[in-house]
């Protein structure tokens, strides 16, 4: 088979699509013949050296696909081979085959285009398990969403909006437009305009009940300001650094939380229960067509530098995909 390699890190030229042995499904998991993948900033950082693979991972890049089972491995059951499937991966989705653990796997919801599915996995499972199951978002309460036009923000927008909660959103201003018909209640510029101060305008002055961060430091002390009392901060990326001191005071006073977590490092019986609530309170959401893929553009998997150039000056909006076939 072929896949994207890494022979060494770098910029997008790094990318090479070459051909590689075809993986053999291990007990528990299944073969997927891909149809198309998804670029994710994790796969900008794994090109460029900074965020290698977990332990027994494919070495190849990609956090998710979909495809149709094309083998299956010992002590699988309740698939198939010919069934078409999303899947999240611990790597490997920039490929044409992948050996994906069965726990991992998801059906292609009603509706869905099967290439377009490849958008779904990794988002849906990041925002589901941060988003619901950690800061237990309900009806009626307020979610600010940072970087509202990538995957990530375009799904929490759908979901946060569906699940009854006021969506704010940061994006540059030439996305406005497509995000609040997403859903998003309120849009802020955040190269123009404090969102510090935007959500306490739009809230009353109360403050976001959940904010999800992808730009750890740089926006940590804000973040903590524009929590409402009882707000829950959750922090899953790092595009604004490392390190930033943390006012203890601010966050005893709101009696507010924050937290911080990665999904492809997590081990497999915890991304298959995480797989499992998705599939059960997720997807009916997204056949029913309040939540939807959102896809920037398709490309071929052997342009995969392009791809990563794209994302990598944020003007898309949603999902790049790489297809095979």
């Amino acid at each position: 088979m072929r896949a994207i390699t890494i022979p060494e890190p770098g910029g997008p030229d790094a990318l090479v699509w070459a051909e590689v042995p075809d993986p053999e499904p291990g007990p528990g998991e299944v073969i997927v013949d891909v149809r198309a993948s998804a670029v994710n900033r994790a796969d900008l950082l794994q090109r460029q050296g900074h965020y290698p693979p977990p332990p027994g991972a494919s070495a190849y890049p990609g956090l998710e696909c979909s495809g149709v089972v094309s083998a299956i491995g010992p002590d699988v059951t309740g698939w198939a081979v010919g069934q078409e499937v999303c899947a999240l991966l611990a790597g490997g989705g920039y490929a044409e085959r992948v050996a994906v653990p069965a726990g991992q796997l998801l059906p292609v919801p009603d509706g869905v285009d099967p290439v377009d599915a490849a958008a779904l996995p990794e988002v849906a499972c990041t925002v589901w398990s941060n988003v619901v199951q950690l800061a237990g978002l309900t009806r009626g309460e307020t979610l600010l969403v940072h970087g509202g036009g990538s995957g990530i923000g375009t799904f929490a927008i759908q979901l946060g909006t569906a699940l009854g909660a006021t969506v704010v959103v940061t994006a540059r201003s030439a996305k406005h437009e497509r995000l609040r018909e997403l859903g998003a209640a309120h849009t802020v510029d955040y190269r123009e305009q404090d969102f510090v101060e935007e959500v306490r305008r739009v809230t009353g002055g109360r403050g976001a009940d959940v904010i999800l961060d992808i730009m750890g430091a740089a926006y940590l002390g804000r973040n903590v300001a524009a929590l409402a009392t009882g707000g829950r901060l959750v922090v899953i990326g790092m595009q604004g650094g490392r390190k930033a001191e943390l006012d203890l005071g601010m966050l005893l006073a709101k009696r507010a939380s924050v937290a911080a977590t990665a999904l492809r490092s997590r081990p497999v019986a915890e991304k298959a229960a995480i797989v499992a609530g998705v599939r059960d309170k997720v997807w009916p959401l997204v056949s029913a067509g309040a939540v939807r893929p959102v896809i920037d553009r398709r490309l071929p998997m052997a342009e995969a530098a392009t791809a990563h150039r794209l994302v990598e000056s944020n003007d898309h909006v949603g999902k790049v995909l790489l297809t095979v076939r």
